[in-house]
């Protein structure tokens, strides 16, 4: 009996290290495609942001640390959906090379099924879904608001400075540069021509057959040293007629030109700290509840803004409702609103009347634009509060989707997982896209509109689970060819009884 418990004992301790093993060799095989595909995911997201955004950066002679923070900022706004893209992806991958070398054939007939399989990976998938949670809460506000300022500043930023020849150039202010041919060291130039507005009788000019233009060592000045030229300039008062004109030569010339303007500034975060993709889930709440509690003053105010042009109801009792008054007030009605009226104050009262409707209507408008406004933002809030959660469930939702799909198709590499990644993943963003402005149109709720994808695709993630369990042949070519030349046998041998000629007794021969 002793013997018999031991036995049993260490089959169960030897059990449980097989079983440990397996866990690490299951997450080592997944760390590494997932690494990879994130990386990949990452770098297509981002270039995504710079092709969009590639006439608002070129030419503006940005540096390799304002590129590198820009960089880095885009990168770190595009981590939640970088991560499901990922883990669907490399789930895929994994679970395809391990059913490609038989690998799950050989775990399933040593009695472990599928779903303590899949288990490690599960656990490391919800820890990654809080860890972007958490990403999402608390990084990704500060990221979005620095981007924000950031990008701010480069779009509205001057482009670079630089003189083609033959070509007129006006970026720096108050003056207009034309150079007729530039050496290959860009510094000596011929055929120099400088417009100076002055906005008063016509601008002052500068034209030089010779010189050399440099930037200060601090970059804030442009230097032209002129030689052999001649300087216009017109003086006197506008209106008159007497003025005096000068022309002045010069064997050499120096104008300095300031470019101070083309420096990129700096714009305070706090500029844009109000917009909801700025906030945390607190703040949100926050701002969400402050916006539904202002509902109530809109009554007040709509009672404020439209009761000073209805006049008339400021003389209402309790005889409007009465019997007495409703037959009056037919009665008026039938013969009409004017006919009641005495001829000599008619056409002021109606004109005064019609003045009143207008300026309660003008109010009306004015508060329904205001309300609609704030709806909107109130949307817009619910939006990015929804967001923070449904990214983070939509890892979960991708991995269910992924890790059973891998063991179906049992394809490897990143070809057949690719095509399939692909897809799931343009249905989930465009679940998303669809959601997003469904709510956004005050179509549905945001709670309906932004976990439209996650309602999706949660029953094809466990049909999946439950088709790889019980080894279904979903995406087998040779299951679908046996279906089909079944198919047709059946199909031959029904034309084959049809066409048969009757006997006597009316049956086939």
């Amino acid at each position: 009996m002793g013997k018999h418990y031991i036995c049993h004992a260490s089959n169960i301790r030897t059990s449980r290290q097989v079983i440990k093993k397996l866990d690490i060799l299951i997450i080592r095989a997944f760390l590494g495609p997932f690494v990879a595909t994130f990386i990949i995911s990452l770098f297509v997201l981002i270039m995504q942001f710079f092709w969009l955004y590639i006439d608002d950066l070129v030419g503006k002679g940005l540096d390799m640390v304002t590129l590198a923070k820009l960089t880095g900022l885009v990168a770190i706004g595009w981590i939640p959906l970088a991560l499901p893209l990922a883990l669907l992806l490399s789930s895929i991958m994994t679970f395809g090379n391990l059913g490609e070398t038989f690998e799950i054939v050989a775990i399933k007939s040593a009695g472990i099924s599928l779903a303590r399989f899949m288990r490690p990976l599960l656990l490391v998938t919800i820890l990654l879904s809080g860890l972007a949670f958490l990403f999402s809460n608390n990084i990704i506000p500060v990221a979005q608001l620095k981007l924000a300022s950031l990008k701010y500043d480069i779009i509205v930023s001057k482009p670079a400075f630089e003189i083609k020849e033959g070509v007129f150039f006006d970026k720096i202010e108050g003056f207009v540069i034309k150079i007729g041919k530039k050496e290959k060291n860009d510094s000596i130039i011929h055929n120099v021509v400088i417009y100076e507005r002055n906005y008063q009788l016509q601008d002052n000019m500068i034209v030089a057959n010779d010189g050399v233009m440099r930037v200060t060592p601090d970059k804030k000045f442009l230097e032209f040293t002129l030689k052999n030229g001649w300087r216009y300039e017109e003086r006197g008062p506008r209106i008159s007629t007497n003025t005096e004109y000068i022309r002045m030569g010069f064997k050499e010339y120096k104008k300095v030109l300031d470019l101070r303007s083309f420096k990129m500034s700096k714009t305070e975060d706090s500029a844009f700290r109000y917009d909801p993709k700025m906030l945390s889930i607190r703040q949100l709440n926050h701002s969400i509840d402050s916006l539904v509690k202002g509902d109530s003053v809109y009554k007040k105010r709509a009672l404020a803004d439209i009761m000073p042009y209805l006049v008339f109801i400021r003389y209402r009792d309790s005889i409007w409702t009465s019997a007495d008054s409703l037959k009056s007030f037919k009665a008026i009605g039938k013969q009409g609103f004017a006919g009641s009226i005495p001829d000599s104050i008619k056409v002021r009262v109606i004109e005064r009347a019609h003045s009143q409707l207008v300026s309660a209507q003008n109010a009306a408008k004015n508060l329904a634009t205001d309300y609609k406004f704030k709806s909107a933002g109130v949307r817009l809030h619910e939006i990015e509060w929804h967001r923070k959660f449904t990214l983070s469930a939509a890892c979960i939702v991708l991995f269910l989707i992924g890790a059973p799909l891998g063991a179906i198709i049992r394809k490897g590499g990143l070809g057949t997982p690719l095509v399939f990644a692909i897809i799931f993943f343009v249905l989930f963003h465009l679940m998303n896209t669809v959601g997003e402005k469904i709510v956004k149109e005050s179509v549905t709720t945001a709670f309906a509109g932004m976990w439209l994808s996650t309602a999706v695709l949660i029953p094809i993630g466990f049909f999946l689970t439950y088709k790889a369990m019980r080894d279904s042949q979903l995406f087998n070519k040779e299951f679908y060819y046996r279906s089909y030349v079944q198919l047709k046998k059946i199909f031959t041998n029904l034309n084959k009884t049809g066409k048969q000629k009757p006997d006597d007794y009316g049956q086939p021969a």
